[in-house]
């Protein structure tokens, strides 16, 4: 049992703590506990990345636009928020690869870029016969030795060779991190490709087997999917953080401060914040980007010492609106990635108004272009009409544009992915141990950690909270 009133502080209102304070505030409604839960935010805004704009009848999403169906937790948490009549899937269609000058679809069957069905793979013009031989070594290379951590790209090149991985695959998945599959961690980021190669023997004959157990549903045989594997939300995502704000007690949210400091009292925790107040708390939960999280705890440093190896990337989006009229080559599909074999600056396209057809007025049209990647990140320091230039530029090659755009939404941000590089699990870890040992009660949870997908983050809260209420009860 909790005795006494408790205080706990969550630190970040993005997607994560905004999960954490309202999950945490219902059990301790429901089980009427003498727990008060406090929600502080350096922005004046809640919903971190969740940021949407309307204009002149376009939803534009700033940052991520939707999150996958299947990782449930999203999905839910926006029905007990009052949004379950505002979920909406993408819109099924072809995907293209822009490799060499030319546009090529996707070839079908692939998971992640990771052949499941021969055929297409065969017939498809993206690689070379030598690159589809070399790829074809997949099945009677043995798996590889076991190791703790690896590179994705060391592990897809061995099994796959470069030309396949780079035309297909790491476009996909870099595109997913904003990161370099050279350096990226393999048990961060993709464990399931090892576990996949090391039962099956093969890579592409475990995504075979993998997508066979996915059941069908009637009629899947021969209908085309309708509906895509992706969801949204139609008021845009930046309502889905206000949906939650909204349901959280009464002030408890404080924005517009930043916590500068946290240090460890006789009994709990001291917080010094911006406004220069100082609030005590026995847990806390930092959301914040892992960099943030090293500055408020100045005095611990040698315990965040993992996190000072954890890079960030910068990248900018740039949304153009048109009139139909003025896009002269029309592409049957929802977007196309560009591989690192081109001489694009921009990694991705999506043709927002196709993928998601209630963001964009009947007869117009709406490209979301992103710009930014590890080592090619200048681009993001570009003004505004430079970035937009260069964009329309790379769109030139693909698609025949007339005009100009009718208005454009840049957004821009800077050293905001963190990149899980080789061994992000095991500094991860060793921070939450290290915390667990010399700061007990207080945890840490957010796209620098153990996953950046809205899903993830929403997973880290409620675990956060399982975690808070466990430690308070020993108390």
């Amino acid at each position: 049992m909790i005795d006494g009133k408790k205080r706990v502080v969550i630190v970040g209102a993005g997607i994560t703590g905004l999960t954490a304070a309202y999950y945490l505030q219902k059990h301790v409604r429901e089980h009427n506990l003498p727990v008060e839960v406090k929600l502080i935010e350096a922005t004046n805004r809640v919903g971190g990345k969740l940021q949407s704009v309307k204009k002149e009848g376009f939803m534009i999403e700033r940052g991520p636009d939707s999150f996958l169906e299947r990782k449930e937790s999203a999905a839910r948490l926006a029905r007990e928020v009052g949004l379950g009549d505002k979920i909406i899937n993408n819109s099924a269609g072809k995907s293209y690869i822009f490799v060499k000058e030319q546009l090529h679809p996707m070839p079908g069957g692939s998971v992640m870029g990771i052949p499941a069905e021969l055929g297409p793979f065969v017939t498809t013009k993206l690689f070379s016969w030598p690159g589809k031989i070399r790829a074809a070594a997949d099945f009677i290379l043995p798996p590889s030795e076991a190791k703790e951590d690896q590179a994705v790209g060391t592990f897809l090149r061995r099994r796959l060779g470069d030309e396949v991985v780079e035309n297909l695959v790491e476009p996909l998945l870099s595109g997913i991190y904003a990161g370099d599959i050279d350096r990226m961690s393999l048990m961060a980021t993709f464990p399931n490709f090892y576990q996949l190669e090391q039962k099956y023997g093969s890579l592409v004959r475990g995504t075979k087997k993998m997508k066979r157990k996915v059941p069908k549903q009637p009629g899947a045989e021969t209908k085309a999917p309708s509906k895509g594997i992706f969801i949204t939300i139609s008021s845009g995502l930046q309502s889905f953080a206000e949906a939650i704000e909204a349901k959280l007690e009464p002030d408890s949210v404080l924005k517009g401060t930043r916590v500068d400091k946290i240090s460890k009292e006789e009994a709990g925790y001291k917080l010094k914040l911006s406004n220069g107040e100082t609030w005590k708390a026995d847990s806390i939960l930092v959301t914040t980007p892992h960099e943030s999280a090293i500055q408020m705890f100045s005095d611990y440093d040698e315990l965040f010492e993992g996190f000072k190896d954890i890079p960030s990337t910068s990248v900018a989006t740039v949304s153009m609106a048109f009139p139909a009229e003025v896009i002269k080559k029309d592409i049957d599909g929802t977007g196309f990635v560009v591989s690192r074999n081109s001489d694009k600056t921009i990694t991705a396209c999506t043709w927002t108004h196709k993928k998601w057809p209630h963001s964009t007025p009947k007869g117009k049209v709406l490209l979301r272009c992103y710009v930014g990647r590890p080592g090619d990140e200048a681009i993001v320091e570009q003004p505004d009409n430079e970035m937009i230039k260069i964009v329309l530029e790379d769109l030139s090659k693909a698609m025949d544009i007339t005009a100009d755009p009718e208005f454009t939404v840049v957004s821009r941000w800077k050293e905001s992915m963190p990149q899980y590089i080789v061994g992000h699990k095991q500094r991860v870890e060793s921070v939450k141990t290290s915390l667990k040992s010399e700061l007990p009660g207080v945890y840490i949870a957010g796209s620098s950690y153990e996953g950046i997908g809205i899903p993830d983050c929403i997973d880290q809260g409620e675990a956060a909270v399982t975690n808070i209420l466990t430690f308070l009860e020993k108390q």
